[in-house]
């Protein structure tokens, strides 16, 4: 990377800075998603390798204003792994799961304290959540740290239950002509959209792989659609609703 960005390197990788590799940092990290999401190990392998390329693209641009390097940010990462795992490099052991992640809060509500918060006003859990998060993950982040200091459900049937008061919420709105297209309409969706978010994590599930999943199986059921419509000779354009329901319903018969 040093010789990429020196004088005798590539003139692309010279030109590039914090901001401008921004977009390919999120593609490739997205890439690595969607290899383990197919379980396309090779994939994988390759586009790990391409994730990693961003984080010494980083590292280097960073050395280069004699702020860090490499080494130290892997020197960080195995100083935090250590300090956060005294369940493991510790006197006391892990029991389970459960046992671990209560060993972990507990370090970093430590940590914060010793980071100076002050005393008058205490840092926010919330805080350390980027803001360049996609939705769906920032509403999963903001419930687990709620749920870290122990703000969250206790059943998944009171979340369940919270679903369904958002949807009757936004019946009620959509009720009202006038708000047809008002930003309370907008708002409701939005609290249904985080109630959902939300019971995935409940769940143990992360919302964006869901939503992930759910989008790739449309994508294959609405392309089975367009064939399907296609091999009786009528242009989609031309079919009504009902009909396109109709074979939609078939298709969900038959797994397509």
């Amino acid at each position: 990377m040093a010789h990429l960005r020196g004088p005798e390197g590539c003139p692309w990788d010279h030109a590039q800075d914090y901001d401008s590799a921004k977009g390919l940092l999120l593609e490739e990290a997205y890439e690595v998603v969607d290899a383990i999401n197919t379980r396309d190990f090779d994939a994988l392998e390759d586009e790990l390798g391409d994730l990693l390329y961003q984080v010494v693209f980083y590292a280097r641009l960073a050395e280069e204003e004699n702020r860090f390097n490499i080494d130290s940010v892997i020197e960080r990462v195995h100083a935090k792994l250590v300090r956060r795992h005294p369940h493991v490099f510790g006197e006391v052991r892990a029991r389970n799961a459960e046992e671990a992640l209560r060993s972990w809060l507990s370090v970093k509500d430590k940590e914060r304290k010793t980071n100076g918060d002050s005393a008058d006003r205490p840092k926010s859990v919330l805080d350390a959540i980027a803001s360049a998060l996609p939705a769906t993950l920032e509403a999963y982040e903001l419930g687990v740290r709620a749920a870290e200091v122990g703000f969250d459900w206790v059943r998944v049937d009171d979340l369940l239950a919270k679903i369904e008061e958002e949807v009757h919420e936004l019946r009620r709105e959509l009720a009202d002509s006038r708000a047809a297209r008002g930003p309370k309409i907008e708002e409701e969706v939005g609290d249904l959209m985080f109630a959902v978010a939300n019971l995935a994590r409940f769940l143990r599930y992360d919302p964006e792989t869901c939503l992930r999943r759910a989008n790739q199986k449309f994508k294959k059921r609405f392309q089975a659609l367009e064939q399907e419509v296609d091999r009786r000779g009528k242009p989609m354009r031309e079919c009504s609703p009902e009909e396109l329901d109709m074979i939609w319903e078939e298709l969900k018969k038959r797994k397509a």
